[in-house]
Order: C-alpha cells, then sequence, then structure tokens
C-alpha cells in the first residue's frame, strides 16, 4: 500500500525508548496509524487503521483486544 496524505504526519517516539536507537516511531495521519523503525526511516511503514491501532496497543498492555 502506497501511503499519502495531504497533510504532513508528526512523528512520536515513546517516552519508554532510550537512547540506545532502538526505537519505534509512530505517526498519526487522517485515518492511519503509521508506524516505522527509527535506525531505517526509509525502510517501510506500517500502515493500520485506528482499531488496528487500539487492538495493538491493548495486547501490548496485556488486556484483550476488543473486535471491531
Amino acid at each position: 500500500m502506497l501511503f499519502r496524505d495531504k497533510n504532513p504526519v508528526i512523528w512520536h517516539t515513546s517516552s519508554y525508548s532510550g537512547n540506545n536507537g532502538t526505537c519505534v516511531e509512530v505517526g498519526f495521519a487522517t485515518s492511519t496509524v503509521l508506524v516505522r523503525d527509527t535506525k531505517d526511516r526509509e525502510g517501510g511503514t506500517l500502515a493500520l487503521t485506528p482499531t488496528a491501532w487500539q487492538s495493538f496497543l491493548s495486547t501490548l498492555k496485556g488486556s484483550t483486544p476488543t473486535s471491531g
């Protein structure tokens, strides 16, 4: 999927990330959540729906993801 959005994406790095360069960045676009590796920003971007992003976060937090 080629992602294009008229609005610029502002990327965020987790406050839990250390200074060792092993981080991911998250960007929020109009109807898509984007995830990329800080070590290889040009290497590819994962595009998720907001529902998939919420399920991903719930799984990371140890909760049961909601379907939707």
